[in-house]
C-alpha cells in the first residue's frame, strides 16, 4: 500500500487493510508524553516543533513525517509518533476552544487518549468538556478547576500537556482562523500500520518498554538524516553509518565515564564544522542552535543540491580525518606528538588548554544551555589548520606542517585585537584563507585581504626570508619565539640578534625585579599607550612585559628595544646578584654626581616599581618629570593608585583620594607636592604654612633624594604635625 497523507481529523474513521481506525490510545507500556518537560534542550526541541507548526498554518502547509502504530479491534496504539500525535491533540483542542467551534466538530478529540495512567486518561477526558476563558495562563486556569485534584501534578504526562497548552497560547493566540487552517489540512502526517511495516508485537514491545524520552541528539540525527536524503540518499545512509560506527568509536576515546553518551561531543563538533562553513562563506553567526544549523546548510530550500553536499562532505572529511591518523592510536597521541607547554625541539610550543585541542572542542565547544561558543576564536583557528592538514597530507608533508603551523601559531598569538569577538562582522573569512594558504604554500599570500596583526604578518614573512638562507639559526629562532615573554613575536631582539638568545632566556630567568631596575638604570624603557594617559612599565606580573615587547602603538618601542640589547651586551652573565651590583653602580654614580632624575627613584626605592600591571600615570611627565601616580589597576585611576614618593615616605599617612593631589595627611597639618617642592598647609582652612624647596640644578634635576628630605622634615616636625 502506498503511503497516504492524513491530518489529525481525517485519521480518524480511515480504514487500513479492512481495519477502521476509530481511536488513538497510547497503552499502558507507552512512555511519557515528555514534550513539556522543563529543561534546555527539550525547551528547543518543543519550541522548533511549535514554530514548524506556526509556519504551517502562517505560511506554507507541513508534513510532520510517518506516523507508524498497530490497530487492532478499530483501536490504533502508536509505536512512533506518540510525541506528535499528543501535540497535535492539544492544538486542535486548543483551536476549537479558542476558535468557540461547535461540540460535534471536535468530537473526533474524544477518540484519543492515554490509559499508561488513569489519571492520564481521566485529564483528557475533563480536558475534552472543559470550556477555558483564557484570561489567565491556561495551566493556571485548568489547575483551579474542581476536577483536578492535586495529585495530578506529580502525573509527568499531564504536568507536560500543561507546559505544552501554555506554549501554544502564547505561540497562536494571534491566529483568529486556526480551526480553519486546520481543518484545511495545513499539518499532515504519513500513517503506516505495524503490520504493513513487517514488525511483530515483541519488537513493538521491546521498543516501547524503554521508558526513555528521545534525546536531542536523537531528534537531531533524525532530521539530519532526513535533510541529506532529500539530496543524496546513499549519501544518508553512509553518513548515518559513520555516526553510528567509525565516528562513534572516535569520540567514545572520550567518554566521560559518569556520563557514557557522546552525543553532545558529536554536536560540538558538528557546531565547529559549521562555523567553519559560515567563515568560509562570510558569514555572521546568529545561532549554535543545532536544528538551525541544519535548516541553515543541510537543508533543501531550492533545487541547488550542491552547495548541501558540498557542506556533507565537509563533516565526513572531517570525521574521517581524526578517526583515522595514520601511526597514532587517537587523536591526543597525534597532537602530542608535536605540541607542547614548553619549549621542545621538534615542537611547538602552546598553552596546557591546547594541547588537547580537539578534546576542547568536543567537550565543549558551545555551552549547552545558553547555546553560545565557549570555544575562543584562536583556539578555532588552530583546530581548522591542523584539521586541514589532516585533510590533505598528500599535498603537505609532516616537517612542512610544522614549519607552517608555527607561522600560523605565531599569528594568532599576536592578533588578540583582530580576534576579538564581534557579533556584528566576520573578520574570520580572510583568516581562514590565509590559513590554507599558508599551510598549503608554506608563504603569506599578500593578494589576499589580511585580518591578522599587520606586524607580525610583516614579522613573519621576515623569518621565512630569513630561514631560506640561514637554516642552521633555526633552533635559536625557535627557542625565542617559544619564550614565556614573547609568544612568537622576537621584534624586541629582532633577527640580527639572535645570538642574544640564550642571554635573553638567562636574563629572564632571574628576578624581574632586578631585571626592572637594570633595564632603569640603562634609560627610561617605558612606554607611553596610544591613549597618551598612562606609560607602560614592567612589574613582576609577566602581561606587563609581553606589553613591553610586542609592538603595538604605544610610543617608544625602539628606545625599549635599544635598552634591552644595551643591557644584553654590557653584562656578560645574569644572575639576580650581577644585575643587583649593575643597579646599584648607577645609584652610586647619581649620588656621586648629585643628580637624581626620576629614573633614580625608581631604580632605588621599591613602591615605584609596583607587582600590579606596571602602569604610571604622569601629570605632566615633560614638563614635571616627579608628578607621578602608580596604578594598580590595567586601565584607570582608583583609590588604590598611590603617589610612590609619599608612600615611599610616610604610607600610613597617605590620602589616596583625590589621584593627582594626593596629600599626607597628620593631625594639624597636611603635605602636598609638584615639581619642584613640598607645601605644607593647615588642615583646618587650607592656607599655605611652609614650602619645603627641593633643590635641583639649571635643568631641573634633583641634586638633593627629595624622599630623605621629606622623611628628614616630618622627623624633625613630629611635634608640629
Amino acid at each position: 500500500m502506498g503511503a497516504t497523507l492524513y491530518s489529525f481529523k481525517n485519521v480518524f474513521g480511515s480504514t487500513f487493510d479492512d481495519e477502521k481506525l476509530d481511536k488513538i490510545i497510547i497503552p499502558i507500556i507507552q512512555r511519557d508524553y515528555v514534550q513539556g518537560r522543563r529543561n534546555s534542550s527539550v525547551d528547543r526541541v518543543r519550541s522548533r516543533f511549535l514554530d514548524a507548526l506556526y509556519k504551517a498554518v502562517t505560511e506554507k502547509p507541513i508534513t510532520l513525517d510517518f506516523v507508524y502504530g498497530d490497530i487492532k479491534d478499530g483501536t490504533m496504539t502508536p509505536l512512533d509518533g506518540q510525541q506528535r500525535l499528543t501535540t497535535l491533540y492539544l492544538m486542535h483542542w486548543y483551536a476549537a476552544k479558542k476558535g468557540a467551534v461547535s461540540e460535534t466538530e471536535y468530537s473526533f478529540l474524544e477518540k484519543f487518549s492515554y490509559q499508561n495512567r488513569h489519571s492520564s486518561r481521566d485529564f483528557c477526558s475533563y480536558l475534552i468538556k472543559f470550556p477555558p476563558k483564557f484570561e489567565v495562563p491556561l495551566s493556571d486556569e485548568i489547575r483551579n478547576e474542581n476536577w483536578f485534584p492535586y495529585e495530578w501534578e506529580h502525573d509527568p504526562t499531564i504536568r507536560s500537556m500543561l507546559v505544552v497548552l501554555d506554549a501554544i497560547d502564547e505561540k497562536f493566540r494571534n491566529i483568529p482562523d486556526l480551526w480553519q487552517k486546520l481543518m484545511q489540512d495545513a499539518i499532515t502526517f504519513y500513517f503506516l500500520p505495524i503490520k504493513e511495516m513487517g514488525l511483530t508485537d515483541e519488537i513493538y514491545i521491546k521498543m516501547n518498554s524503554r521508558g526513555k524520552p528521545l534525546t536531542t541528539f536523537e531528534h537531531f540525527k533524525a532530521e539530519f538524516e532526513n535533510d541529506i536524503k532529500k539530496v543524496d540518499e546513499s549519501l544518508a545512509k553512509k553518513i548515518i553509518f559513520k555516526i553510528d560506527t567509525k565516528w562513534t568509536d572516535l569520540l567514545w576515546f572520550y567518554h566521560d565515564e559518569n556520563n557514557h553518551l557522546i552525543d553532545d561531543r558529536f554536536l560540538n563538533c558538528f557546531k565547529f564544522i559549521c562555523d567553519i562553513i559560515a567563515y568560509k562563506h562570510n558569514e555572521v553567526i546568529k545561532s549554535y542552535d543545532e536544528f538551525d544549523l541544519l535548516d541553515k546548510y543541510f537543508s533543501l530550500q531550492n533545487n541547488d543540491k550542491e552547495p548541501i553536499k558540498e557542506n556533507v562532505r565537509f563533516v565526513e572529511s572531517f570525521f574521517d580525518c581524526w578517526s583515522d591518523i595514520p601511526n597514532y592510536q587517537n587523536p591526543d597521541e597525534f597532537l602530542n606528538s608535536f605540541l607542547s607547554s614548553v619549549h621542545e625541539k621538534g615542537k611547538i610550543k602552546v598553552s596546557n588548554n591546547e594541547r588537547d585541542i580537539f578534546k576542547k572542542c568536543n567537550e565543549g565547544y558551545c555551552d549547552i544551555e545558553t547555546q553560545t561558543r565557549k570555544f575562543p576564536l584562536d583556539q578555532v583557528i588552530r583546530l581548522y589548520a591542523i584539521t586541514f592538514y589532516l585533510e590533505n597530507k598528500s599535498k603537505i608533508s609532516f616537517d612542512q606542517f610544522l614549519r607552517r603551523f608555527r607561522i600560523i601559531n605565531n599569528l594568532v598569538q599576536n592578533s588578540e585585537n583582530e580576534l576579538a569577538e564581534r557579533k556584528d562582522s566576520n573578520r574570520m573569512t580572510p583568516i581562514i584563507a590565509q590559513t590554507e594558504s599558508i599551510l598549503i604554500n608554506g608563504e603569506i599570500d599578500d593578494k589576499l585581504p589580511n585580518n591578522f596583526s599587520t606586524v607580525q604578518i610583516s614579522e613573519e614573512k621576515e623569518k621565512i626570508e630569513f630561514l631560506k638562507t640561514n637554516i642552521n639559526q633555526s633552533d635559536a629562532l625557535f627557542e625565542l619565539e617559544d619564550h614565556r615573554l614573547l609568544y612568537g613575536q622576537i621584534g624586541i631582539l629582532g633577527l640580527s640578534n639572535l645570538s642574544f638568545s640564550k642571554k635573553f632566556i638567562e636574563l629572564f630567568d632571574c628576578d624581574h625585579d632586578e631585571v626592572n631596575r637594570a633595564l632603569m638604570a640603562i634609560g627610561d624603557y617605558g612606554q607611553l599607550e596610544r591613549n597618551q594617559k598612562y606609560t607602560q612599565y614592567s612589574s613582576k606580573n609577566e602581561s606587563s612585559w609581553k606589553n613591553l615587547f610586542h609592538k603595538s602603538s604605544n610610543n617608544n618601542y625602539d628606545e625599549t628595544k635599544r635598552i634591552l640589547r644595551e643591557l644584553l651586551s654590557k653584562i656578560n652573565q645574569f644572575s639576580d646578584k650581577d644585575l643587583r651590583e649593575f643597579s646599584d653602580h648607577y645609584l652610586k654614580e647619581c649620588e656621586s654626581k648629585s643628580a637624581f632624575d626620576y629614573r633614580y627613584y625608581f631604580v632605588k626605592y621599591k613602591k615605584f616599581r609596583p607587582d600590579s600591571f606596571g602602569k604610571y600615570y604622569y601629570i605632566d611627565k615633560q614638563n614635571s618629570p616627579y608628578l607621578l601616580i602608580v596604578l594598580r589597576t590595567k586601565q584607570k585611576l582608583s583609590e588604590n593608585s598611590y603617589c610612590p614618593y609619599f608612600d615611599e615616605v610616610d604610607e600610613k599617612h597617605l590620602q589616596r583620594a583625590a589621584f593627582e593631589v594626593q596629600k599626607l595627611v597628620f593631625n594639624h597639618l597636611y603635605i602636598t607636592r609638584d615639581n619642584h617642592s613640598f607645601s605644607v598647609c593647615n588642615l583646618t582652612d587650607d592656607s599655605l604654612i611652609e614650602t619645603i624647596k627641593i633643590p635641583q640644578n639649571q635643568n631641573g634635576i634633583d641634586i638633593e633624594d627629595r624622599i630623605l628630605l621629606l622623611k628628614k622634615y616630618i622627623e624633625d616636625n613630629a611635634t608640629r604635625l
